[in-house]
């Protein structure tokens, strides 16, 4: 197995670059390490504090790995879709849903270049470091766009933009504004973003810093 650095190689999972969903298959069932799970608490917190009146919508966690992130955030809303290509990486939040009695909570194993979005529906989606993994990524979030119910929040976390990082795999983050005016030119309003969390050896063995971002449709 290929030797991978701090925390961005298996938070989620996408439209992979380089077909990295065969990655996550091979380290699902080692995935929960203590500094992935506190960077999720971190991250469900940043999303947490964009939630508007949402206890008794729905909402995606689109490429939830191991639920991680989504798991934090299930007393917010009415029922959360874990969602990912990933078939491993279902089976270990099967199984937590399964050990926790969780009720509000159901699984789908989906490939998100082969298979239509058009089937979905819901009010929120949050992606955790899943955007980086994405090859078009305005084409990803145009289809998403029309997944969210009017009215409905998109909330992203993901990496800063670091140069220092060179990779096949992954993009090497994001600029808020750049971001921002893709929304914006897909339809998306209402956007707002902050960094709110940074460290070392975050980001293929780079220090590196997160945003997360808020749009509504």
């Amino acid at each position: 197995m290929e030797k991978y650095y701090g925390v961005v190689e298996i938070t989620s999972t996408g439209e992979l670059l380089m077909g990295n969903t065969d990655k996550f298959e091979m380290i699902a069932n080692m995935y929960d390490t203590p500094e992935r799970i506190h960077i999720a608490k971190v991250s469900s917190d940043a999303i947490r504090s964009y939630l508007v009146d949402a206890k008794d919508k729905h909402a995606i966690d689109f490429g939830c790995g191991t639920g991680l992130v989504g798991l934090n955030l299930l007393d917010d809303f009415h029922s959360i879709l874990f969602l990912d290509t990933s078939q491993n990486m279902i089976n270990q939040i099967k199984q937590k849903i399964t050990d926790l009695n969780i009720q509000n909570a159901d699984t789908c194993v989906f490939d998100f270049e082969q298979e239509s979005l058009s089937d979905f529906h819901t009010d929120y989606i949050f992606m955790a470091q899943v955007l980086l993994h994405i090859h078009d990524v305005e084409s990803l979030l145009s289809r998403l766009f029309h997944v969210l119910n009017e009215g409905g929040h998109l909330l992203i976390v993901d990496f800063n933009k670091n140069e220092n990082i060179v990779s096949d795999l992954v993009h090497n983050g994001f600029h808020q504004v750049e971001l921002t005016d893709t929304m914006t030119k897909i339809g998306f309003r209402d956007i707002q973003s902050k960094t709110f969390y940074s460290g070392s050896n975050l980001f293929m063995g780079q220090d590196a810093s997160m945003f997360v971002l808020d749009c509504r449709k």
